[in-house]
């Protein structure tokens, strides 16, 4: 794929799963190591059921996070199926694209 190639189905795939997946991931775990308290990753308690640690961000959201970047990169490969690109055409297919003459 040319970088000219890419529409806005594209770009719209690009940004937001990339977004989510740098959300989840990257500032997510950014986050719980800025906190510098003692954590887990599930709350963590002593003998005597006090929580001595447990992550500033839900884990479940983090993965919420990462799931959702990864079904927008899924309905964008379902989107790209039904939907080739304009100007695709098989091999031995003539184009419908003109060229500046020479």
């Amino acid at each position: 794929m040319q970088s000219n190639d890419v529409d806005l189905a594209d770009r719209l795939a690009i940004a937001l799963s990339g977004g989510l997946l740098l959300l989840g991931v990257v500032v997510t775990g950014l986050i719980e190591t800025l906190d510098g308290a003692p954590r887990g990753a599930a709350p963590v308690t002593n003998d005597a059921g006090e929580v001595i640690a447990q992550p500033t961000i839900d884990p479940n959201v983090r993965t919420a996070l990462v799931v959702a970047a990864l079904l927008v990169l899924l309905v964008y490969a379902l989107y790209r199926v039904a939907v080739p690109h304009v100007g695709t055409t098989s091999p031995g297919e003539p184009t419908t694209e003109s060229y500046p003459s020479d």
